[in-house]
């Protein structure tokens, strides 16, 4: 080879050299300026993974808060429902008494006229009305003549001797007593043995 060639081929290795230099320095930058962004975006996802998590959970707090409220609303619709019941079938008490006394004094009253036998099925027909939509209503009668005295469900107005019943035993009931599921409406007014 000659000199010139050698030199040539010096300068040629120097130049590739040079190039390869400038383009390691190059790529060192573009590296670096690859992992600056790369660690912004990574921040960036994670941040947004954050707020995502933060909103999902406020979400969740929402839709249960909301769940909530409609149950609680559920409740008072229908705690009024059967307060509203419950005070229509207390003011409706008076009128099942009287019926009730109607009927019970009816065979004096047909022994008096046999031409009241249409009021006194029409008063028949009212009372098994009354008492099949009181059942309906889940409202039952309070049973007293012959029980022991609750004082959950009787009240005692008086007690008398009787020597044939045991001591707090109802032996009268003076006012029909009545509960709405488990609720007391009135409690039963009875006569009770010494």
């Amino acid at each position: 080879m000659t000199k010139k060639a050698a030199k040539h081929k010096a300068e040629h290795n120097e130049t590739v050299k040079h190039e390869e230099t400038v383009v390691t320095k190059e790529a060192v930058g573009q590296s670096e300026e690859l992992a600056i962004k790369i660690k912004e975006l990574e921040e960036a996802l994670n941040a947004s993974n954050r707020q995502a998590e933060k909103l999902k959970d406020e979400l969740m707090r929402k839709a249960a808060d909301f769940e909530n409220f409609r149950r609680q609303k559920e409740r008072e619709t229908q705690m009024a429902g059967s307060r509203a019941l419950e005070k229509t079938i207390k003011e409706l008490l008076p009128v099942i008494d009287d019926v009730n006394r109607i009927v019970d004094h009816a065979p004096e009253i047909l022994e008096k006229t046999e031409e009241a036998r249409p009021y006194v099925d029409g008063i028949e027909l009212l009372q098994k009305n009354l008492f099949k939509w009181l059942s309906d209503k889940d409202v039952s009668k309070i049973e007293a003549v012959g029980k022991k005295l609750d004082v959950n469900f009787h009240e005692a107005i008086t007690q008398v001797d009787n020597p044939g019943a045991e001591p707090d035993t109802i032996i009268e009931e003076f006012l029909a007593g009545y509960v709405l599921g488990d609720r007391v409406l009135r409690h039963a007014k009875v006569i009770v043995a010494k």
